[in-house]
C-alpha cells in the first residue's frame, strides 16, 4: 500500500443496531436455533451413517448438505451472537476474510450439492433401470469431491480479487459478519471488477444450477404423473417436495440478495437475506427431510427403538 492507504488491522461489526433489551431476547432466539441447527443435522447424518438403509447416493448427498450447513452457519452465527452480546465488537481483518471466504465456499458447496440431489431424483425417477448405473458410488463421489473442490476454488477466486483491493476505510461493516457486499464497501478504490466477477458466478453457480434443477423437476414431474401405483406416486411426490422446498427457500433469498435490484435499505436487507443463508435454511432443512420423508423418521424410530433396548 502506498500514499495514504493502509491495511486495515481491526474492523467493526454493527449488527443489528437495536436496543439492550431486543439484542438480549435476538441473542436468546438465535442461540437456540443454532442449537437446533446443529442438533437437526448432526441428527441427520448419524442416521445416515450408522442407518445401512439409508446408505443409497440420495441420503449421501443428504450427509454432504448436512455437514455443510453445520459449517455455515458455525462460520457465521458464533460472531452474531458475540455481536449481540457485546456492545461494540470487532474483528481482525484476516480473520473477517477468511469468514468471507469460507461463507462464500459453503453457499456454493449447497448450490452445487442441491443440483446434483435434483439429477440424483431426475435419474431415481426418468430412468429407474439404468439409476444402479449412472448414479453409482464411483459417479456419487466424483461428483461430491467435484463439488466441494470446485466451490471452494471459486471462492478463493473472490478472495484473490479482495486482496487486490486497497483498504483505507471506513473500518466499519453495517453487518452481522463479513459479507463480501459489505467487505467491499471499505476498499477506497472502484470495486467494479469484484462487482463483475460476482455477477458473473451468480449467472454461473445460481441461475445456471437453478435452471437445470427447474428442468430436472419438469421431467420428474411429468414422469410422476405416468406412474399407475398411487403408492409409488406419493412416495415420489414426498421425496421431491421436500428438496423443492430447499431449493426454494435457498435459490430464492440468493437470488433476491445478489441480483435483484437493490431495496431503499440495502444494508438492511442483506442482514435479513443472511439470517436466511446462515440460520433458518440450515435449521429448516433438517425439519423438512425428517418431516416430509418416510425412510429418515423410519431410520429415526429404528434408532430410537434400538436406543431403550441397550
Amino acid at each position: 500500500m502506498e500514499g495514504n492507504q493502509t491495511w486495515i488491522t481491526d474492523i467493526t461489526l454493527l449488527g443489528f443496531q437495536v436496543g439492550s433489551a431486543l439484542e438480549i431476547l435476538l441473542c436468546g432466539l438465535f442461540s437456540v436455533f443454532y442449537i437446533l441447527t446443529l442438533l437437526g443435522n448432526g441428527v441427520i447424518f448419524g442416521i445416515i451413517c450408522l442407518d445401512c438403509k439409508l446408505h443409497t447416493p440420495m441420503y449421501f448427498f443428504l450427509s454432504h448438505l448436512a455437514i455443510v450447513d453445520m459449517s455455515y452457519a458455525s462460520n457465521n452465527v458464533p460472531k452474531m451472537l458475540t455481536n449481540l452480546m457485546n456492545k461494540k465488537s470487532t474483528i481482525s481483518f484476516l480473520p473477517c476474510i477468511m469468514q468471507t471466504f469460507l461463507y462464500l465456499a459453503f453457499a456454493h458447496i449447497e448450490c452445487l450439492i442441491l443440483v446434483v440431489m435434483s439429477y440424483d431424483r431426475y435419474v431415481a425417477i426418468c430412468h429407474p433401470l439404468r439409476y444402479n448405473v449412472l448414479m453409482s458410488w464411483r459417479v456419487c463421489t466424483v461428483l461430491a469431491v467435484a463439488s466441494w473442490v470446485f466451490s471452494f476454488l471459486l471462492a478463493l477466486v473472490h478472495l484473490v480479487l479482495i486482496l487486490r483491493l486497497p483498504f483505507c476505510g471506513p473500518h466499519e461493516i453495517n453487518h452481522f459478519f463479513c459479507e463480501i457486499l459489505s467487505v467491499l464497501k471499505l476498499a477506497c478504490t472502484d470495486t467494479w471488477l469484484n462487482q463483475v466477477v460476482i455477477f458473473a458466478a451468480c449467472v454461473f453457480i445460481l441461475v445456471g444450477p437453478l435452471c437445470l434443477v427447474l428442468v430436472s423437476y419438469s421431467c420428474i414431474l411429468v414422469a410422476i404423473l405416468r406412474i399407475q401405483s398411487g403408492e409409488g406416486r406419493r412416495k415420489a411426490f414426498s421425496t421431491c417436495s421436500s428438496h423443492l422446498c430447499v431449493v426454494g427457500l435457498f435459490f430464492g433469498s440468493a437470488i433476491v440478495m445478489y441480483m435483484a435490484p437493490n431495496s431503499r435499505h440495502p444494508e438492511e436487507q442483506q442482514k435479513v437475506l443472511s439470517l436466511f443463508y446462515s440460520l433458518f435454511n440450515p435449521m429448516l432443512n433438517p425439519l423438512i427431510y425428517s418431516l416430509r420423508n418416510a425412510e429418515v423418521k423410519g431410520a429415526l424410530r429404528r434408532a430410537l427403538r434400538k436406543e431403550r433396548l441397550t
